[in-house]
Order: C-alpha cells, then sequence, then structure tokens
C-alpha cells in the first residue's frame, strides 16, 4: 500500500464514525441568514437521486489516495480505492461496512451512528443538527453536522460550491472528518455527474472471509 496501514485504517475509521469539519480555513459561524443556506442545501440533497464522482483523500499526515465514488439515495454509497489499496466502502442503506481485502476483515457501523447519514439521508432535518459555517466566499456554502446529544457520532461539515447546472444551484466539494482525538480526513470530489442509472448490486460485495469469494 502506498501509505502506512495503521494511519490510513484510522483515516477510514475518522470518515465512517468521526466529526467532519470544513476543509477551508476555520470562521466564525454565521447569523440566522444561513437558514436559506441550509434550505438550499436540504434541496440539493433532496435533488440528487445518483452521483458519481472522483475523489482524493489525505489523512492527517497529508497522505492521499483516490477513487470513485458512486452515490444512490436513499443510503447507498461507494468508496472505491485505487487498485493498490486493498480496501472497500460500502453502505447498503442501513450498515456501512468497511472490507479490508489485506486481512480478510470486515466492519460495520449502523448508518445513523455515522456522520456520513447526513449525506446518505436526504430528509435529514438539517435544522436540528447543522450550523452554516461562514467561509467568507459568496460562492461556498459549508454546513457543520453533528448530534449534540451523541458527541461520539461525531461532527461532518459538508462543503458546496455555487453551480448553475447543479441540482438547487450548488454541488457538493467534498467534506473533512475529525475523530474525537482530533485526527483528521479530508474529501475531495471532482468530475460529479447526476442522474445516471445506477444499480443496487454497485453496492453488494463479497465477504473476503469466506473461501473462494473475489477480493473485490
Amino acid at each position: 500500500m502506498l501509505i502506512k496501514r495503521t494511519t490510513f485504517l484510522a483515516a477510514i475509521a475518522a470518515m465512517a464514525l468521526s466529526p467532519v469539519l470544513l476543509s477551508l480555513p476555520a470562521a466564525p459561524v454565521a447569523a440566522q441568514s444561513g437558514q436559506s443556506d441550509l434550505d438550499r442545501i436540504s434541496r440539493h440533497l433532496k435533488s440528487v437521486s445518483t452521483l458519481t464522482a472522483n475523489f482524493t483523500q489525505t489523512d492527517r499526515t497529508n497522505q492521499t489516495v483516490s477513487g470513485k465514488l458512486t452515490l444512490k439515495q436513499p443510503g447507498k454509497i461507494r468508496f472505491q480505492y485505487q487498485k493498490d489499496v486493498p480496501l472497500l466502502i460500502v453502505s447498503d442503506g442501513k450498515a456501512l461496512t468497511l472490507i479490508d481485502y489485506e486481512v480478510n476483515q470486515v466492519q460495520r457501523w449502523p448508518i445513523k451512528n455515522s456522520p456520513l447519514g447526513a449525506l446518505l439521508d436526504p430528509n435529514r432535518d438539517l435544522t436540528k443538527y447543522g450550523k452554516v459555517v461562514d467561509t467568507g466566499n459568496p460562492n461556498v456554502l459549508s454546513v457543520r453536522v453533528k448530534d449534540p446529544k451523541r458527541p461520539e457520532y461525531g461532527v461532518i461539515t459538508l462543503i458546496f460550491t455555487r453551480k448553475s447546472s447543479a441540482p438547487a444551484g450548488i454541488e457538493l466539494s467534498g467534506w473533512v472528518a475529525l475523530d474525537s482525538q482530533n485526527k483528521r480526513t479530508t474529501i475531495r470530489l471532482s468530475n460529479h455527474k447526476y442522474g445516471a442509472a445506477v444499480s443496487n448490486s454497485a453496492f453488494k460485495w463479497k465477504d473476503p472471509r469466506r473461501k473462494g469469494g473475489p477480493r473485490r
């Protein structure tokens, strides 16, 4: 693998279970005028039926890997990593699963326990969990999402840029995961494609612990 295994798996866990902060310089929280931005972000998330995009993932040591993201609402997502990274992350709508093909291990977390739930559940009420962050750039929106009653679930701050051709006029640029130990993982997206047909089979996976099962 390109990076140290323990570091990489920690980054994965951070993305799955921990808070996500804005991958822009810290800025003060916006005033109530940010409610319109929350509404726009909610409309965007509800408008995206499917999404494919390239992603880059950077851990706290600035080591980066890449891959392809596939999303289908409600609740399904797949992170297919580059060929020399023998890991796969898949959500089938109920649980987020990390499959490690190098050591034949599988870890699963309920979607509701993941900050990615803000992305995977378009009907989630962002007004209860979300807070707009002022980026200082009128073309960039961000919302920090967390459950104050469940700090162990972490926080996710989704970052959007204004784009007239994207759903609701904005496009998800990425997010950053920060766990309870302040370990940060940044995800950046590019080459977005919306509304293409995506089969549910894209979110299935073979258990590497079963003899003879395919690796990916």
